[in-house]
Parts: structure tokens; C-alpha cells; sequence
């Protein structure tokens, strides 16, 4: 990722460089490995190449999400937007976009090519779907789950995919690596939105609350829209209508007399565990272990919200 900063305008490569070594998780680029060694027992060419690839693409996301939400911080230091402005943040959130297409049209055939320019379709078109749902006061489960899938979920698909096809995979060892991929990121993207609520911005080292803030139903609220009677429904309507900091008590009350972590935890469960299954067509179970290894760290983080 370090050595990407060199390609960019001399002008640009702090905001490139301050972009890209930034480091986070990584677990696009972990599932692009972990993927092909679930797959494959020798050495492996070109994944780095498509982490790096994957994990551009990621950050360039971040990058415009950190504008939307007007976030303040991102992995403990303040976001590309606090320090320099919109402006720069979204047109170098566009040439992080662009520098990683043209780094997969390097590969010898237009797999990759085509693989990360319809994902990163696919992720900025479930950004503008949840954007037309801002500030609405209620959707469905289905239309949550659909948003997350496209834009979270994608990516981690596309890291699995590609791990696998990189490593010799068939089509039906694809599907169910990209199903993994699938589950695991819209599972991920739960527990991120249950972040939001019940984390910590100490902890979490990312401003929090910004979906409220922004108007975003998330699976908890959703799940006390639902089950809250009527007035604690009519009241969490009222605390969601221009929305601020100073209700975040009520509204955890509020949450809380619906138990809306507890049957958030149980739904983030359910993805997992259809993640899970989809590796069951891989021969080689042993090495897909790394991967199931994921979604009992994520259960296990998962856990820890609201403590």
C-alpha cells in the first residue's frame, strides 16, 4: 500500500499517503488470502496485488463515507475531510478509485478488472439506496439487509472470489467462497451499526452516533420500531425527528426495553452461521478453519458491545 503513494502527484501523495497507511483491520486483504489457502497448499501469485487492489477500493469508500457523515475521526486520527476539506477528500477518494482499476488492468486477463469494477458498482449503488432512505422513519428488515449486503457485503465477496480464483478454483468453489464472503460482510456491517449505538468512540477509534446523527435506520431501532408498543414507538419517531447528541439516553432506554442488542446478536449469529455453512462444499476443510476462525472472532467482538 506504501508503495502506491510514489505514483501519485508529488502535491497529492501526503493526502494519498495519509489515506493509505492509515491502517485498519485489513480483512479484505486477509479474506483475499485466507480464501486461497482454503483452496490451494503452494504458493499463490498475485495476491498481494489484488489485496492491495480490494483494499484500495475499501479505503476510497471510506474516504466519501467520512464526507457524508461528517465524521471527525477514523482509526483514532481525525478524518482526510477534518484535516483538508470535502473537496480534496472526495476527488482523492475518486483517484484511489481510479488507481485501483488501473492496477487490476495490469493482470493478464480482465478478470480482475471486471470483478472490482462490479463490485465497486455494486457498493456505491447501495451507498445512494441508503441514502434515499435517510431521515425515513421506517424500512424494512429485507431493505436493510439488501443495502448491507451491496454496500459491505460486496467487498468482502469480491476478496473471497478472487482468492479463490487466483488459487485454481471452480465455479462452484467460487460461489461458495463469495456466499462466505457474503454473509460474513453483511454480518460485519450489523455489528459496525450496533457500534454506532452501543460502542465507544475510546475503543472503537472512529467517530460514533453518526447514523443517527445522518437519519440512517439501523437494525437495532428497526427491531425497536417493531417491537416497542405504541407510545415508545410514537416516542423513538419523535428522538429519530432532527436528531441529537443530548437524546442518545433516552433513545438506549428506549432500546433497551426492546431488547434490541440482545436480537441484534441473535441476527448477526444467524449470518454467520450461513457463512459457515457455505464453506461446506470446500474439500479441503482444514484449511478453511482461518476463515471460520473469523466469524467466531467477529461473535466473540460482538458480544462485547454494550459493555
Amino acid at each position: 500500500m506504501s508503495e502506491q503513494v510514489a505514483t501519485f502527484e508529488p502535491e497529492i501523495a501526503p493526502y494519498a499517503e495519509y489515506a493509505l497507511t492509515n491502517q485498519g483491520k485489513q480483512l479484505r486483504p486477509a479474506l483475499v488470502a485466507l480464501s486461497a489457502g482454503a483452496m490451494a497448499e503452494d504458493r499463490v501469485e498475485g495476491l498481494v496485488e489484488v489485496a492491495v487492489i480490494i483494499e484500495m477500493i475499501h479505503l476510497a469508500t471510506l474516504v466519501h463515507d467520512d464526507v457524508m457523515d461528517e465524521a471527525a475521526l477514523r482509526r483514532r486520527l481525525p478524518t482526510l475531510a477534518r484535516n483538508w476539506g470535502n473537496q480534496i477528500s472526495v476527488l482523492l477518494g475518486d483517484c484511489l478509485f481510479a488507481h485501483a482499476l488501473k492496477l487490476a488492468a495490469n493482470f493478464p486477463t480482465t478478470e480482475v478488472c471486471q470483478a472490482v469494477a462490479t463490485a465497486t458498482k455494486t457498493v456505491c449503488s447501495g451507498e445512494i439506496l441508503q441514502t434515499h432512505r435517510l431521515n425515513r422513519k421506517e424500512i424494512s428488515r429485507a431493505e436493510y439487509f439488501r443495502i448491507l449486503r451491496m454496500k459491505t457485503g460486496e467487498l468482502f465477496a469480491v476478496s473471497c472470489d478472487m482468492g479463490g480464483w487466483l488459487a485454481g478454483s471452480n465455479q462452484k468453489e467460487r460461489k461458495a467462497l463469495r456466499s462466505f464472503g457474503l454473509h460474513l460482510g453483511t454480518a460485519y456491517q450489523i455489528y459496525d451499526d450496533c457500534l454506532d449505538i452501543f460502542g465507544s468512540e475510546t475503543t472503537a477509534g472512529k467517530s460514533l452516533g453518526t447514523d443517527l446523527m445522518n437519519g440512517k435506520l439501523t437494525l437495532p431501532v428497526l427491531i425497536a420500531l417493531e417491537q416497542s408498543g405504541t407510545a415508545n414507538a410514537v416516542r423513538l419517531r419523535e428522538l429519530l425527528d432532527g436528531w441529537k447528541p443530548e437524546r442518545a439516553v433516552e433513545m438506549l432506554a428506549l432500546l433497551s426495553s426492546a431488547d434490541a442488542l440482545s436480537e441484534s446478536r441473535v441476527v448477526i449469529q444467524e449470518f454467520l452461521t450461513s457463512a459457515i455453512a457455505a464453506l461446506d462444499v470446500l474439500t479441503r476443510s482444514s484449511a478453511h478453519n482461518s476463515l471460520k476462525d473469523l466469524c467466531a472472532f467477529l461473535a466473540q467482538q460482538t458480544q462485547s458491545l454494550g459493555v
